[in-house]
């Protein structure tokens, strides 16, 4: 198969972003407003706990419980007569990260609200509005706005790159359900920097044990502090660390602005999947937006790009966190290989959009 054989092939994915958090987003056919209440008062605390009993999961969870919001999303679909039907309600989770009402979840949670409008559930059993502010469906990030309740209890935000392999772990939203909102789940950080999609997805996600079902999407992974160091998917996390500057961006612009390169590429274990070779160890480049920085800067479709800014780019991965790092407008020195020859050239950033 030659590159333009492949080409039409691997772009769908080059392009798609598969987080592979999904699945973690509870549907459901009943009509608004005959769904059973919620319980929400829990048993009381009479005699204090001992301390074998006062665990850290306990500590995190009475800590951090009250921050894990439901979110609860009208969903309509075209019948066989183009028109617009009732089709049910998803529920998933969020997570409220300041004293202002912001609240973090997945993109496949809310993408389907009508007229960027949800439900949202506190933890102490109140219903408020909430407004979608922004998504992002290439990180599978939302933020959604309520007006802040007095006794509003903000999660504390961890450090996700601070991760070891083998601590714990805890998980708290709403599985299956509001029926079983708050539930709190425990295990450890199974591996950090997992890749699950080479072409599509956007940054190394932290995978954990600690059981996750549907409904917990867009609830929170902490640490054994009791603080956020994850977004929740379904046996995947998005690190905080990563989130912050998307959740940050869709706050501020209603969207999040990346800078763009205008190149899809392949690395070389995708191209032998494909019975595609190439010279040397950088990523192939199967297609180039003509009028994107790459193509100005005089890169062609067939060289295979080595390192940006002096270091060696081997995947997809290493070069979108590279590219992530920096914003619209910034040069960097991107060094390729063409018939056969190595070359650098400045590449001055454009931009592109969420939305």
């Amino acid at each position: 198969m030659n590159i333009k054989q492949y080409k039409k092939q691997i772009i769908a994915c080059a392009i798609a972003l598969c987080v592979g958090v999904g699945g973690g987003y509870y549907f459901f056919g009943t009509p608004a407003g005959t769904q059973q209440n919620v319980v929400t008062n829990q048993t009381k605390q009479t005699k204090p706990l001992t301390e074998a009993r006062n665990t850290y999961v306990v500590q995190a969870a009475k800590k951090s419980g009250p921050a894990v919001v439901g979110i609860t999303t009208q969903v309509f679909q075209k019948d066989i007569f183009n028109r617009t039907i009732y089709a049910g309600e998803g529920v998933g989770s969020g997570v409220l990260i300041d004293n202002e009402g912001h609240i973090v979840t997945n993109n496949h949670v809310v993408s389907g609200a009508s007229n960027g409008e949800v439900t949202v559930s506190l933890s102490d059993g109140t219903t408020v509005k909430g407004t979608v502010m922004g998504t992002d469906e290439q990180s599978d990030l939302a933020v959604v706005k309520i007006d802040p309740p007095k006794n509003i209890q903000p999660v504390a935000i961890g450090d996700s790159d601070s991760l070891q392999v083998g601590e714990p772990a805890i998980a708290i939203g709403n599985p299956l359900g509001l029926e079983f909102k708050g539930s709190v789940t425990s295990g450890v950080i199974s591996a950090l920097a997992r890749t699950i999609d080479d072409q599509g997805q956007r940054f190394p996600l932290i995978q954990t044990d600690a059981a996750i079902n549907p409904g917990n999407s867009g609830g929170a992974l902490l640490n054994a502090d009791g603080e956020l160091i994850g977004i929740e998917g379904m046996g995947f996390a998005i690190p905080i660390n990563s989130a912050k500057s998307i959740i940050d961006s869709i706050i501020k612009n209603g969207k999040v602005i990346r800078p763009y390169l205008g190149v899809w590429a392949v690395d070389r274990q995708t191209a032998a999947r494909n019975n595609v070779s190439y010279e040397g160890d950088g990523l192939l480049i199967v297609q180039l937006d003509p009028t994107g920085p790459m193509a100005k800067a005089g890169i062609v479709e067939g060289d295979t790009i080595a390192q940006i800014d002096g270091k060696d780019v081997t995947t997809l991965m290493e070069l979108k966190e590279k590219i992530d790092a920096k914003s619209p407008g910034d040069t960097i020195l991107v060094s390729y290989t063409h018939n056969g020859k190595m070359k650098s050239t400045q590449v001055t950033l454009g931009q592109s959009s969420s939305n």
